[in-house]
């Protein structure tokens, strides 16, 4: 019988919900008010404030199946593990139980004949093997012998294998990792879990947070203890079912066998083929989870917008190689839409956005291709000799989004070559100067534990919701934020620009508030009853069924997870930097604290 990605989620669930868990809902993709990551890549992103210390509304034990992306590995997407979009089952202690049990309740769900009934002779694990930051895990392998692992299938890593972290500073620690061999032959002598050869394939990660990594590299002990641990959905359901690839398991059926009747070719005709198909229904499936995402986002040359923008047409020139015809992204986005339609509501509640987005990216990027073609001719009239310089060819692929594979294809139908290594050197240049403002990204924000002028940033958030309301109309709501401890950045439903003396009474009227000094307070309560007091849900099913309810006297009333003032007077005052347009219906402020 083959194991279903539905099974495996309720089997998960119920699991750790049968051992004092409280079930939460995934969060959305974007992270909120945190600057430090574009994507939530992991399910301790929504979870940070907790983690260093802050009362989860649903107590200590919590398990869930977060939605995630990440893309440091795209070039890598359409071999047989890798994925931009991912289900990852979660199971967390906030200063409750830590490795012992952790370890204990990982092992009896992979390998009890009542849960997942894996063959423990083909697990291994690692551990951390310690450095001058924190001591070999020593306690952590115990447990796992005491299981059942024998010591020759634990294997003592380094902090870069053994390590976890969101980013460069936050709550991480050491970590113990779970692994299924494939049945390949070990690639050397020297052949464990770290390789890449292909024999061990991760499917648990079992974090114990005990640290918080400070700015300046040093690690402070945590208030509390926690255990953050992560299963891959899609990697489990493959080893479940014994199968070679992610891309085997029932998630990607439909969408693989709708690209094979567009194409009019098949999956497994040919390497080449097998992978731009693969390419094809993974980029899609994140671009239609992110343009689904009840915060949402939509294509744009910065952040998030930039990074599905590259997704879509990594997809539509994959789909122009096979000859598939116009229009085919968006119907396999259809194909997701029904997969997904009772894990993930919010895609056939947004159906009609996810399509109406993949049409119009296509039809831009079918013009760029026309304005890519007509530089590049433009290009060649100039050189001397038959070779396309490479920083000409990377030129081309920045500025214009032209592949340098249509480079190559169009030099060589005029008699030219591509100088490919060139092009590589400067891709690399290119990637080294973007992972170095990623790595800008990390600094400062929610992920740091909130920091005072991201506090204030935050609740300066509500007061502004409140007074667009207030000024424009209760049809204003919140669709997304971003703040940065210099700025908050406010993403708003409304149909036209803003008039000045609209933005001057929003401005007045936060003012106003400010120096009312009004008292901020919070309230548990469910999140039926939150509704019921008038709070506003800014993102819907984004929160559990308990909630927080942030009041600021009587001028705002919103359900949210904090950090915020205790109040309004300590904020200094507000002032509207810009507003202009954000997307199609959605308005966008840019405002700051001052406090002259």
């Amino acid at each position: 019988m083959k194991i279903t990605s539905q099974f495996l989620r309720d089997k998960y669930l119920n699991f750790f919900k049968e051992r004092g868990h409280a079930v939460i809902k995934s969060a959305s993709l974007i992270p909120e008010n945190d600057p430090s990551v574009l994507f939530t890549t992991a399910g301790m992103h929504p979870l940070i404030p907790y983690l260093l210390g802050q009362k989860h509304p649903n107590g200590t034990r919590l398990t869930d199946v977060q939605k995630c992306v990440r893309t440091g590995d795209i070039e890598e997407v359409g071999d047989d593990s890798h994925l931009t979009f991912f289900e990852m089952l979660g199971n967390w202690s906030l200063g409750d139980y830590f490795n012992h049990e952790s370890i204990k309740w990982s092992y009896e769900f992979l390998t009890s004949p009542q849960y997942l009934g894996l063959d423990v002779n083909r697990l291994s694990v690692t551990v951390f093997a310690g450095d001058s930051d924190a001591k070999r895990d020593e306690d952590s392998a115990s447990v796992w012998e005491q299981c059942g692992i024998p010591k020759e299938r634990i294997f003592y890593l380094p902090k870069k294998n053994n390590w976890w972290i969101a980013g460069t500073t936050g709550p991480c620690g050491p970590d113990t990792e779970i692994f299924w061999d494939t049945g390949k032959p070990k690639c050397s002598d020297h052949c464990d879990p770290s390789c890449d050869c292909g024999k061990y394939l991760e499917i648990w990660n079992n974090v114990f947070m005990q640290f918080n990594r400070q700015a300046d590299g040093t690690y402070l002990p945590l208030k509390q203890k926690n255990v953050d641990t992560g299963m891959g959905l899609e990697r489990t359901v493959c080893v479940l079912n014994g199968m070679k690839s992610v891309y085997d398991i029932d998630l990607f059926q439909g969408a693989l066998a709708k690209i094979q009747q567009l194409s009019g070719k098949q999956y497994s005709q040919d390497e080449q083929t097998t992978k731009a198909m693969r390419i094809i229904a993974d980029h899609v499936r994140t671009a239609t989870f992110l343009l689904g995402d009840p915060v949402g986002v939509v294509p744009s040359n910065v952040d998030q917008g930039y990074v599905l923008r590259r997704l879509i047409r990594r997809a539509v020139r994959k789909a122009n190689s096979l000859d598939m015809p116009k229009g085919s992204i968006a119907e396999i986005a259809k194909v997701y839409i029904e997969v997904y339609k009772d894990a993930y509501p919010e895609l056939t509640a947004n159906a009609d956005k996810i399509i109406d987005e993949l049409n119009k990216e296509e039809d831009k990027f079918s013009k760029t291709l026309v304005a890519g073609e007509k530089e590049f001719f433009k290009v060649i009239s100039h050189i001397q000799g038959k070779v396309v310089p490479g920083g000409t060819a990377f030129k081309l692929y920045d500025t214009f989004g032209f592949p340098v594979e249509m480079t190559e294809e169009l030099a060589a139908e005029n008699g030219y070559t591509v100088d490919v290594e060139g092009f590589k050197q400067k891709f690399a240049e290119h990637q080294a100067k973007s992972h170095a403002g990623s790595e800008q990204r990390f600094k400062g924000g929610m992920a740091e534990g909130g920091g005072q002028e991201t506090t204030y940033l935050h609740t300066a958030t509500h007061l502004l919701q409140a007074a667009l309301r207030k000024v424009l109309g209760d049809e204003v709501k919140q669709k997304g934020s971003n703040i940065t401890p210099e700025r908050l950045r406010f993403d708003f439903s409304f149909g036209r620009p803003m008039t000045a003396d609209e933005i001057a009474q929003t401005e007045s009227l936060v003012n106003q508030a400010i120096q009312r000094k009004l008292a901020i307070t919070c309230e548990e309560m469910p999140i039926e009853e939150a509704r019921k007091t008038g709070a506003i849900g800014l993102f819907g099913d984004r929160y559990g069924e308990v909630v927080k309810v942030y009041t600021m006297g009587d001028f705002s009333k919103e359900i949210c997870g904090g950090p915020h003032a205790n109040n309004t007077g300590d904020l200094g005052r507000f002032v509207i930097t810009k507003e202009q347009s954000s997307s199609s219906g959605v308005r966008r402020i840019k405002a700051e604290l001052r406090k002259d």
